[in-house]
């Protein structure tokens, strides 16, 4: 009897767009990383792309997680996506660059570690997939499938949030934030081989209330219908192709601007203390490559002392 092989098993962690909340994120990740989890792949979607490009870069380690943590205290005074809305739309209408959040953001990410040159061919450890919106189809773009394509220009395209950063054009596409199509970017993981799924979704329902009146108001509750509902089918998608998916929702005690970066230290905490406590309620975790090469090492400096 024909007996196909089981897939090799494939923990993805997908994290969701959310701006300024994506501190969050990696107050989660920490709590994760304790908690013996080792991603092989990670999919992300707007600021979620970036946390996901810095790991891919430094590493899902103490060391790595910690220089996160570090690069998110730095944006309280940053000021990356200013609040003056109008003045940004303007802009982006009469096409000035000079000046517009992506320079920032560009010359942030750099500074991280995104350097212009660095392509997926380059990253060694975990496998990074960033997702943008492609407005000429209407369908998710996910990078790093192509060995030469730019990692600081694939996060860039999945963080394009008028009025802050332009849509980007290139190769017939018209590319934006993820968002757009699927901001907790679970298909995608499944498209790459994931078996198992940590979904960290930065959604907030509460977010927009009853009081939001007028056109602001409907855009936040239209833009949270569909970010809302996108994540519902995505995960029964993971559910209907056997995938588990443990989906932690982080969510400030507060509502929190995507804008608005001075509160990213509480907002840190504020997503390990979350993820902890849903990381508690599951089995355990297999220990992560790196804890087992400390034991390794300890137990032979310890026989070395025996001898």
């Amino acid at each position: 009897m024909w007996n196909p092989r089981k897939p090799k098993k494939q923990l993805a962690f997908v994290l969701s767009g959310g701006g300024s909340r994506g501190a969050m994120q990696a107050g989660a990740l920490r709590a994760l990383l304790e908690a013996g989890y080792q991603p092989d792949l990670i999919t992300g979607t707007s600021i979620g792309a970036a946390n996901g490009a810095f790991l891919a870069v430094h590493g899902f380690t103490p060391q790595g997680i910690q220089k996160l943590e570090k690069m998110w205290a730095a944006t309280v005074d940053q000021d990356l996506l200013p609040t003056n809305l109008w003045w940004q739309t303007m802009r982006t209408f009469f096409k000035r660059p000079v000046g517009f959040s992506q320079d920032r953001i560009r010359e942030f990410a750099i500074a991280a570690g995104l350097a212009p040159n660095l392509r997926f061919q380059d990253l060694t450890g975990i496998r990074f997939f960033p997702v943008a919106a492609d407005l000429n189809s209407g369908r998710p773009v996910v990078f790093g499938t192509r060995p030469e394509e730019c990692v600081l220009d694939s996060v860039l395209a999945s963080m394009s949030l008028p009025p802050w950063l332009a849509p980007r054009q290139e190769d017939g596409r018209y590319l934006m934030d993820g968002g757009a199509v699927s901001n907790l970017p679970i298909q995608a993981a499944l498209e790459q081989g994931a078996t198992e799924i940590i979904a960290l979704d930065l959604f907030d329902p509460d977010e927009v209330s009853d009081d939001n009146a007028g056109l602001k108001g409907f855009l936040l509750k239209l833009d949270k219908t569909v970010e809302g509902r996108q994540a519902e089918l995505e995960i029964e998608l993971a559910k209907a192709r056997g995938v588990p998916v443990r989906h932690i929702t982080l969510v400030g005690e507060k509502p929190v601007p995507l804008w608005d970066f001075r509160s990213s230290i509480e907002l840190i905490e504020r997503g390990y203390q979350l993820a902890q406590q849903a990381a508690a309620e599951w089995p355990p975790a297999p220990h992560p490559r790196w804890q087992k090469l400390r034991l390794k090492t300890f137990l032979s400096d310890l026989l070395d002392a025996l001898d």
